[in-house]
């Protein structure tokens, strides 16, 4: 069966990634977890985590161009999903002062070449920060990151395009010819101003004084009749807006451009997204969208970004089936075209080109003779607000002032936000290009007065120099030569001069005669550097504009912003750009009005000609803290990751998260199931991957507590040989040291992750890292553990599809996003910040100190339940056998399943000492000895002998005394039958018959076939057993008593306690070997140790106890002195391998069975028998199997014993039914 390839719809994908049927919306998160606590603000985005694999429409960014075609799109019925690279905030989260406000400082980009050598580059802060400055070559922009775009910091001006602007030849045909298709009549701005609400500052809201020193400048300068108020988005009463949101009342702040924290910004944040948002748009933040592909398989767009959450910087990408807008803001949207275009998607030349600063200029009228009142306060005085940040405008644009429409600018006073009001006087004082007026004696001593003043009171000091002086933002048209590329993946902003030099010194004047006016120094804008920096934009326009001739030879877009994929008119009907990179030119006025427009142009064009309804339903109040009116149904795997994230409790602090770079190769194919080789077959192949992974643990506490100790992973698998685009992990689990059930004591780490490629294949990739007692005292092997990664890709069906070993490098180690942090904010204080990071560090370290102290970790004790056992058929009857000295025992009977044919000959199992039947019928294995032979046919005996797990095995019978046991049992299978058995014994019950045929007891003509299990009549101790023979060990335990226990507990007496912690340095081989269990250690006491951990699972090793129990120091005493011989004795020391006795094997077909690391029996010891009789009756009848890897007992109850060792068995059976027995 092939992968399963989703064929661009995001329902089917869901239950592909979850494995399931999407289950009922009833389980759509809430906005805030569980807790029973209402947060204080409201959260429109999700968890990235939670963010499905495709949607029917992606929108990057969400300023006005994302808001609306989130809104429409959503409207319209489409799955949406909102990526926003910056975080979400709200009205009263915004900083207010100089200490808040730097931590959302963010700097990026470069200030040129300098000396012709490398840029310079600048990053400073959180790609994630709240204020973006972009350092560009000749020009700076500022520009907001956060739910909502620069519309949480924008002025609020409402103003449209002028037409003569709209006419110029840098706009398309069907604009310049018609310029009022944007008006109002042709529903474009009407549907932006619907939306967005513009009114200008009331008349019976307070006079404010800034607004009446620009009526006063605007009348010195002739140009009274053009100042007006500006309608602006802001509310000045309470109630709700056209989205259904409830609004407050400006308090007249000034704070627009760091945040409005009163309620009354009525940005996107509170009009489009709420609306997206309530009509099943799914948003999340922190998510940096860097490039786009086309999916050329499924169709659509994927799109690719890079998560930054709490730091962090994981990868990982969204389908869009059917459309993806841009809108990410010009700059933004640019730096995406230009790296999707270094991916390989074709576009036009003109990407990247033609930017426009939109002729801002950022200017003060410094220590004027007015009272400004114009620094903002988050507290404004009611009697003498600063009001909100733009309120008037000298609107110069007309024909009457401007008769060349490239002339025509907006002047409009502003508002220093208080975060700068501690400083801006500072950097007044020492700035450059400034130009004074010229003072009277009288007028300059005044103004060093008003200087002192404000350093002296501060800022809000009436009649000090910063309370008198005037913010200016002026637009006008620049040369539009601006460009952007990408330097070393980094975007490179430059403006080869702002261009048109006799209109800036016009403006200069304009701007000097103002200041003049009211007696104030003019002081160029901040970020001035040089003669070609002095401007700051914050309208930066194009780079990806619409082309003037429907083509890519004059502009990146098509007239409704559908990206072309070349010079032509040929464009990506589904990849459009609905924001300022599409404005072709400055328009010399607050573009808000405008770029809303033109989207609402975009999305309402694309909607009909797709035959889409756009939903015009008005919302009522919408409650933010509550579900959406509409949602889309969330897939298992999204539950149960809601859960997770919704399990932080803010009583116990919040979660933590960290990344995990991994890389190595992996061999893609099947049939290799070693991961070495799977890993150097790889590596021949240079068949390289690479895993990134983010991981959050939302509740630390869960995550110690939980049985499955699972996590919520994301991020994005690399492997060219399986997939040529980084592969998205669909919510994957990783779990923290979960018991491994496949060996007998380890914990892992355990990766479980589904992998979605862009080609719509889903694979599941398990990996896992071993932590056991291979890292006992073993730095390096700790390290090892905790950085290598055993991977198995498979289908969904189970198929494999590849192998291999990741690892985490020292070269991982050292990257930025090698990290972790803190999942949540600050939640009850100093404590629950720490406590998640302690909780996690000493339940991390714990778990590895337990492994990395081997033997001094603590013990575990005997577990009689019966946890871990499988449902097995119980035995079809029990007996009762009587031997020849009157000793009864009894003997379990297995038969076939009755659709099971049936074999003639039976098959009569021996266990050892201190055990019973489940050796051969262990509860702890997929398939046991009983189970593999039953299901083919034979019926099966299994007595258990005196030295056994049976209450008579403590008056001390020995091996010799049990061969009557052996022949009370051969005697019943045979009358039973009238035929002959096979007879399978196991270690002293092998002895024990070696015995019995030796001495004539048990009739050997009644065997067809025996399979003897690790020794047989001759005996050769492992090196460890040899030493306890030839010791005074025997003495120590006849010292103990007449029987040995091999069980314990902590409230034994002393001398059994002193004796478990003297145990754990028993010498049992390499660290591998070492663990925590009394019995297995009491074991490796008494018959040496019996397995290879790595052969019992983790239920067979925990209850080693239900199927061992003690031995008598007579019976023990006989075995070692039966091992010191090297032959079998009996009870009075007579060697029974004689040639006599020998003579009774002869014709007798065996199997010699022995473990490759046996250290109880050497291999040596069934290679000496083996050789007795090939040379004395000849090869034919004998065979013999080490088998490698396994020791004692794992031979018959390893995990893999039904694979490694039971198929030997069975051929000799069949063999042996083919052999001519006389």
């Amino acid at each position: 069966m092939g992968s399963t390839k989703v064929a661009g719809h995001s329902d089917r994908l869901d239950e592909l990634a979850s494995g399931g049927v999407p289950v009922d919306t009833g389980d759509y998160p809430s906005t805030f977890s569980g807790t029973g606590i209402k947060p204080k603000f409201p959260r429109l985005s999700r968890p990235v985590p939670m963010m499905r694999p495709e949607y029917d429409v992606v929108v990057v960014g969400s300023g006005y161009g994302g808001g609306v075609a989130a809104s429409r799109m959503a409207r319209a019925g489409k799955r949406v999903v909102v990526l926003e690279l910056g975080k979400e905030k709200w009205p009263g989260e915004y900083p207010t002062d100089l200490k808040d406000s730097l931590p959302e400082l963010h700097m990026s980009g470069n200030a040129g070449r300098f000396s012709g050598g490398s840029l310079e580059e600048v990053a400073v802060g959180k790609a994630t920060g709240l204020y973006h400055v972009v350092v560009g070559q000749g020009q700076n922009a500022f520009v907001a990151n956060g739910l909502g775009g620069t519309s949480l910091l924008n002025s609020n001006v409402f103003l449209e395009a002028d037409k003569r602007t709209l006419q110029l030849n840098n706009w398309p045909e069907e604009i310049r010819n018609d310029p009022s298709c944007l008006d109002p009549s042709k529903i474009d701005y009407a549907r932006a101003a619907e939306m967005l609400q513009p009114v200008p500052y009331p008349e019976d809201y307070p006079a404010l004084k800034k607004l009446e020193v620009l009526e006063k400048q605007a009348k010195a300068l002739a140009h009274g009749d053009n100042c007006y108020r500006v309608p602006q988005t802001t509310f000045f009463y309470d109630g709700l807006n056209n989205a259904g949101v409830e609004m407050k009342a400006s308090t007249g702040s000034g704070q627009d451009c760091t945040g409005v924290n009163d309620g009354s910004k009525n940005s996107v944040l509170m009009n489009y997204l709420p609306d997206a948002w309530n009509w099943g748009a799914e948003i999340f933040c922190e998510c940096e969208v860097r490039y786009i592909h086309e999916n050329r398989t499924c169709g659509g767009y994927i799109v690719f970004y890079a998560w930054n959450g709490d730091g962090r910087k994981a990868f990982s990408d969204v389908g869009a089936s059917e459309l993806c807008f841009l809108g990410a803001g010009a700059l933004g949207t640019t730096e995406i075209l230009l790296r999707s275009k270094a991916h390989g998607l074709k576009m036009s030349r003109f990407v990247g080109q033609k930017l426009s600063g939109n002729g801002d200029s950022l200017s003060f009228g410094y220590d004027t003779d007015e009272v400004v009142n114009g620094i903002g306060a988050g507290h404004s005085p009611a009697e003498r607000p600063c009001g909100p940040t733009i309120t008037g405008v000298m609107d110069n644009r007309g024909p009457e002032t401007s008769p060349n429409v490239l002339d025509g600018y907006v002047l409009e006073e502003g508002a220093i936000p208080q975060a700068l009001a501690s400083v801006i006087q500072g950097a007044f004082e020492v700035l450059p290009g400034q130009t004074y007026p010229v003072y009277t004696a009288a007028n300059r001593l005044k103004h060093v007065f008003s200087r002192a003043k404000s350093g002296v009171f501060g800022p809000y000091a009436k009649g000090g120099s910063l309370n008198c002086t005037q913010t200016y933002l002026m637009m006008s048209h620049d040369s539009n030569e601006g460009t952007i590329t990408l330097d070393n993946d980094k975007p490179y902003l430059r403006f080869s001069g702002v261009g048109r030099a006799d209109h800036l010194k016009k403006l200069d004047s304009v701007l000097g005669n103002a200041t003049k006016a009211i007696g104030g120094t003019l002081i160029n804008p901040p970020f001035y550097a040089s003669e070609y920096s002095r401007f700051v934009t914050v309208h930066p326009l194009g780079g990806a504009i619409i082309s003037s001739d429907e083509t890519g030879r004059s502009g990146a877009t098509n007239q409704i912003g559908q990206l072309f994929t070349g010079d032509g008119s040929e464009v990506y009907a589904g990849l459009v750009c609905v924001d300022g990179s599409v404005i072709p030119c400055a328009l010399g006025v607050n573009p808000l009005a405008t770029i809303t427009a033109l989207a609402e142009r975009s999305v309402d064009f694309i909607a009909r000609n797709n035959g889409w309804t756009i939903d015009p339903l008005k919302n009522g109040r919408l409650d933010l803290f509550e579900k959406p009116a509409r949602s889309f149904p969330l897939t298992a795997d999204m539950v149960a990751a809601s859960k997770a994230i919704n399990s932080t409790r803010p009583s116990e602090g919040s979660g933590i998260w960290f990344t995990e770079i991994m890389d190595g190769h992996m061999h893609i194919g099947a049939g290799v199931d070693d991961f070495v080789v799977a890993e150097n077959i790889a590596q021949g192949a240079a068949s390289f991957a690479k895993l990134y992974l983010s991981v959050d643990v939302h509740n630390v506490k869960n995550l110690i507590e939980r049985p499955d100790h699972a996590s919520l992973a994301t991020g994005t698998f690399s492997c060219a040989a399986l997939s040529k685009d980084p592969m998205l992990i669909l919510r994957g689990e990783v779990q923290f040291f979960t018991v491994d059930d496949t060996v007998s004591n380890a914990n892992n780490l355990v990766y479980k992750l589904t992998l979605l490629s862009t080609d719509g294949e889903v694979y599941l990739m398990n990996g896992r890292k071993n932590i056991d007692s291979n890292m006992s005292f073993s730095v390096s092997n700790t390290s090892k553990a905790t950085t290598t990664l055993y991977t198995t890709i498979t289908r969904i069906d189970g198929s494999a599809v590849g192998r291999g070993i990741l690892r985490v490098s020292w070269r991982n180690f050292s990257e930025p996003a090698s990290s972790g942090g803190l999942i949540g904010g600050l939640i009850g204080g100093l404590i629950n910040l720490i406590l998640p990071f302690l909780g996690f560090f000493l339940y991390f370290a714990w778990n590895l100190v337990t492994y990395f102290l081997g033997p001094l970790s603590q013990l575990e004790y005997p577990d009689r339940t019966d946890s871990g056992y499988l449902p097995k058929a119980p035995p079809a009857q029990i007996i009762t056998l009587t031997a020849k000295d009157g000793i009864q025992t009894t003997m379990k009977i297995w038969v076939p399943e009755d659709d099971v044919v049936k074999k003639p000959l039976p098959i009569l199992m021996i266990p050892g000492a201190s055990v019973d039947d489940q050796i051969f019928s262990c509860p702890t294995v997929r398939t046991n000895t009983v189970e593999y032979f039953t299901s083919r046919g034979y019926t099966v005996y299994v007595p258990v002998l005196r030295f056994g797990r049976v209450p008579v095995a403590e008056k001390g019978y020995t091996a010799f005394d049990a061969r009557l046991d052996i022949a009370a049992a051969m005697a019943y299978v045979h009358e039973k039958h009238q035929v002959r058995m096979h007879v399978i014994a196991h270690c002293v019950g092998s002895i024990a018959t070696s015995m019995g045929l030796l001495d004539g007891t048990l009739q050997a003509e009644w065997i067809q076939g025996l399979t003897v299990s690790q020794v047989f009549f001759k005996l050769h101790f492992g090196f460890v057993n040899q030493l306890k023979a030839k010791g005074p060990l025997g003495g120590v335990y006849e010292a103990s008593g007449p029987w040995f226990p091999m069980n314990s507990m902590p409230n034994d007496m002393f001398l059994q306690r002193f004796l478990d912690q003297v145990l754990r340095f028993y010498p049992v081989g390499p660290s591998s070997e070492l663990c925590t269990s009394t019995t297995c250690h009491r074991c490796s006491l008494v018959f040496g140790r019996l397995w290879n951990h790595r052969n019992l699972n983790h239920a067979t090793h925990k209850h080693i106890i239900n199927w061992f129990g003690g031995i008598p120091m007579n019976t023990l005493g006989h075995l070692m002195r039966t091992g010191t011989a090297g032959d079998s004795l009996d009870n009075a020391g007579n060697n029974l391998v004689t040639d006599a006795n020998l003579a009774r094997l002869e014709g007798l077909p065996i199997l010699f069975v022995s473990g490759g690391d046996n250290v109880v029996y050497d291999p040596q010891s069934t290679g000496k028998a083996y050789e007795v009789l090939r040379g004395r009756f000849g090869t034919a009848p004998y065979r013999r199997v080490v088998v490698a890897g396994y020791g004692h007992l794992d031979t018959w109850r390893g995990k893999r014993s039904n694979i490694d060792v039971y198929p030997s068995v069975r051929d000799h059976f069949e063999r042996c039914e083919a052999w001519p027995r006389v």
